[in-house]
């Protein structure tokens, strides 16, 4: 019996926290939210602790600041970024989903809740909405849904009511995008995270305004809307095939998440058209909020490889080599730069090496020649990282033409090995001015990753044909 009345209890809270089911009283809102931001905090900072010797300090912990994460995980494994990502993607949503059940439950319009989201606003809102009183506990009647259901299969509405829901979360989403991409040129959280979920919410709330519909129906809106979105961009040039199918992990999830959201707000409160408004007045305002504050790290990629030759035979071909064979690499041969040969003008420091790929070429000062061991450059041109797939023959989206993922400098270290072998490394340093960054710096990592497997795999096999003494 007591193991019964704890999975049902458990159950219970489940729903609570995780669904949307009701609203949220004060109490449930306060417990629920200490307990699980404790639970984050003390994850976050053991792994932390134990992966860089660091202590996430509180503070840190609440911070908005990506300047203090940057510290607090520098020189972290590679996995760290992107497993605390993945890891705060259902808190994420507990307080989304709680955020809005809270404010319909304090009498506020449920579209508040989604402030939550927004830095800095985020403690200020929950602090508020733990001591605002309870002014509703129950949600719409099935009753009365029911009613609304009947009364929109009369009329004939559904359809309309679909294609009116995709117009206007299509509207709102090409005006972030005009907005946050041509006005303040930047690819940020409020770009890949507040515009998808914005969009799935309006959708959502549209189209069950007039009618509930099921779960699932609603879901398959918020994917609609995305990929009409995804069709307009490709359409009209704005985007390529690549960046919208590396982009979709990401946008995907978080409409149908904000259409379920929509979709709750319609059908549990009596919420009108009229509280979209300060919604979709926030998203500009965030894109150029997060415009003026935020700064890039610097990334460094390490390659590794072993040469079954001497560091003299290996150094003639870092400086320079020829042609490399054609890749058979798909990741090539979707449009990514590939490394084609390399050529240098004069010698020492001060010479320029150029690292031709299908896109351009890298211009490289040399700053460091330490022959044979330390060869060390800056990188004063460079070309796109990528050539876009599309029906159209040009595509040159912000983030190519701006080159948001820039490539600083770079070296080669030759170290003589016991055997008479060369261990050859290979670093790149460079800044990817896109957000998420835990996401898209482990896309970027994995091309550059590629780039230099590619080259120090040719410059392995130039040195091992030739003969050695």
């Amino acid at each position: 019996m007591r193991v019964k009345k704890a999975a049902v209890g458990a159950i219970r809270w489940f729903r609570t926290v995780c669904g949307l089911h009701g609203f949220v009283q004060r109490r449930e809102y306060l417990i629920n939210g200490i307990v699980l931001a404790f639970l984050k905090y003390a994850v976050e900072a053991s792994v932390i602790r134990a992966s860089t010797g660091r202590h996430l300090t509180p503070v840190d912990f609440v911070s908005p600041s990506l300047a203090k994460w940057e510290r607090v995980l520098q020189g972290a494994p590679e996995w760290l970024g992107w497993g605390l990502f993945v890891w705060s993607v259902p808190f994420i949503w507990i307080a989304l989903g709680m955020s809005v059940r809270r404010s319909a439950a304090a009498g506020l319009s449920p579209w508040l809740g989604t402030a939550v989201l927004i830095p800095g606003v985020n403690l200020a809102l929950m602090a508020v909405l733990c001591f605002l009183p309870d002014r509703f506990s129950e949600p719409a009647s099935d009753r009365s849904l029911a009613g609304r259901a009947t009364s929109c299969r009369r009329q004939g509405e559904k359809r309309w009511t679909t294609i009116r829901a995709l117009l206007a979360a299509l509207a709102v989403g090409f005006m972030s995008i005009v907005v946050g991409i041509y006005w303040f040129q930047t690819y940020g959280a409020v770009l890949f995270f507040g515009t998808p979920l914005v969009m799935g919410m309006v959708a959502g709330f549209l189209a069950n305004q007039p009618a509930p519909r099921k779960a699932g129906e609603t879901v398959g809106i918020g994917m609609a809307v995305m990929l009409l979105a995804g069709g307009v961009l490709l359409a009209f040039a704005l985007e390529g095939l690549i960046c919208l199918v590396m982009a979709a992990p990401l946008v995907m999830p978080t409409a149908m998440a904000g259409a379920l959201l929509g979709r709750w707000i319609a059908t549990s409160t009596a919420s009108g058209t009229q509280h979209l408004v300060p919604v979709l007045m926030v998203l500009p305002l965030l894109a150029g909020a997060e415009s003026l504050i935020h700064t890039p790290p610097e990334y460094e990629v390490l390659t590794v490889v072993e040469i079954d030759a001497a560091p003299d035979a290996v150094w003639r071909h870092v400086v320079a080599f020829p042609d490399l064979p054609d890749p058979e690499d798909w990741f090539f041969r979707c449009g990514i730069a590939c490394p084609l040969r390399a050529r240098i003008e004069g010698e020492g420091v001060g010479a320029i090496r150029h690292c031709e790929f299908t896109t351009g070429n890298f211009v490289e000062p040399i700053t460091v020649w330490e022959e044979p061991r330390h060869l060390a450059f800056n990188v004063s041109e460079q070309p796109d990282p990528m050539v876009e797939m599309s029906p159209w023959r040009h595509v040159h989206p912000p983030h190519l033409a701006d080159h948001s993922l820039r490539s600083h400098r770079g070296e080669f270290r030759l170290t003589a090995l016991p055997n008479g072998q060369t261990q050859l490394a290979g670093r790149t340093w460079y800044t990817f001015d896109m957000y998420p960054q835990a996401y898209w710096t482990a896309w970027s990592h994995f091309s550059i990753h590629k780039i230099h497997r590619r080259v120090l795999d040719h410059i392995k096999w130039l040195a091992e044909q030739e003969p050695q003494p």
